[in-house]
């Protein structure tokens, strides 16, 4: 992959003007009424056998701003209302090639609030940003340099359930390009005890980012419990102060990934890990809040995209390899080894820690499949359940 086709998504934090919050909160309704209402027809025609294209939609997307209950869609630019037809047509697409459910209406509470904007509804000169519609640019905090030269193509702007705004810009990052490489290669095996545990012995301990605000969270939720239900002032407040302390714990779990998937990255030319239905494992409810701590699905996301950019390979070993249970010095299997059991002796006279033998033979079978180009590396997984094809890295966000 040339360097120049490889596109980064840089986010920042900005503070609208009051005026500038109003416009993207239209904006933002714009885009679900207009998703909503597509969906809504493309879901009758379904139930018809019928199919409906994006250039339908468009259309019907004309016709609706022509009329008086809809004309408020014309208070707002076209290009975010444009986009979340394209945004259904992907959604479609996928449907139609089971990489995921059928799509599904946006909910006012439960849905992301975004618009995305493409060259032509925004300006960007001087590192100074005006979207459509707006007379003063956003005023963006630059917590890192965007690349030298780096023209944005697309930019995104959303707001979070905490209330903070963010801009998404995408562009070409030369950056993004492939490693020196390297001979080593690791195996990587999650828990819980230790987050990650190398083929090397080496041991990352799980932070428990939850655990700190877990006191504090919990007197949040009962306090917005206990507000009557509906659209007052003090339940706004006692949900925004849940959703304050959410994003804190997911802003640390975030950064503390990417330090580790950037390490395992330029450190290692081939990474091995297991194949884990998180979806599936979280359905214990006496490890569902540790798993979802632990974010192992969002490990696995951060690796493979960072993987894809410098050239490195990312090996999923099928999740029915018994990894723990293999001696990784005789190669015996043992019949049973209960999760209490941490440290076991072969009948080979090796000791063996139960995660380091994982990540050892993670490893070895990793290298193996690489090797021999055996076809066991899954395809990763979709919220529907179904296998899908690796995103794309130009998708993703450092």
């Amino acid at each position: 992959m040339s360097v120049n086709h490889v596109k980064r998504a840089f986010r920042y934090r900005f503070r609208p003007t009051r005026v500038q919050a109003a416009e993207l909160s239209r904006t933002f309704g714009c885009v679900r009424k207009v998703y909503n209402l597509a969906l809504g027809s493309r879901t009758e025609a379904w139930a018809r056998q019928e199919r409906v294209t994006y250039n339908q939609t468009s259309a019907m997307l004309t016709a609706w701003k022509k009329t008086e209950e809809l004309a408020y869609l014309n208070d707002v630019s076209s290009v975010p209302l444009q986009q979340t037809l394209r945004h259904l047509q992907s959604a479609f697409t996928n449907f139609l090639a089971k990489r995921a459910r059928y799509p599904r209406f946006k909910s006012r509470k439960k849905s992301r609030a975004s618009a995305e904007y493409t060259s032509n509804a925004f300006r960007f000169r001087d590192g100074r940003l005006t979207l459509a519609k707006m007379s003063e640019p956003l005023d963006i905090v630059w917590s890192r340099p965007l690349p030298e030269g780096a023209r944005p193509t697309t930019v995104t702007v959303s707001q979070d359930s905490a209330g903070r705004w963010f801009v998404s810009l995408l562009c070409g990052d030369p950056s993004a390009k492939p490693l020196p490489a390297t001979g080593q290669a690791v195996g990587v095996d999650v828990g819980l005890d230790h987050l990650l545990t190398f083929s090397t012995g080496e041991k990352i301990a799980n932070p428990k980012h939850e655990r700190p605000d877990r006191t504090r969270l919990a007197k949040a939720q009962r306090s917005l419990a206990r507000k009557a239900k509906g659209e007052g002032a003090n339940r706004r407040r006692a949900r925004l102060k849940v959703a304050k302390i959410h994003a804190r714990i997911a802003d640390r779990r975030r950064d503390g990934l990417h330090k580790l998937t950037t390490r395992l990255v330029r450190e290692n030319q081939t990474i091995v890990i297991e194949d884990l239905t998180v979806r599936n494992m979280v359905r214990n409810r006496t490890l569902a809040r540790a798993i979802s701590d632990a974010a192992w699905a969002q490990f696995r996301d951060l690796l493979e995209y960072k993987a894809a950019w410098y050239g490195r390979e990312v090996v999923a070993v099928d999740r029915f390899f018994p990894s723990s249970k293999l001696c990784s010095h005789c190669g015996s299997l043992r019949e049973k080894l209960p999760l209490s059991v941490r440290t076991w002796t072969c009948d080979c006279g090796t000791i063996h820690d139960r995660d380091v033998n994982a990540a050892k033979n993670l490893l070895a079978a990793g290298l193996a499949v690489s090797a021999c180009g055996a076809g066991v590396r899954p395809q990763r997984r979709t919220p529907g359940g179904q296998s899908a094809t690796k995103h794309e890295p130009s998708q993703r966000e450092p």
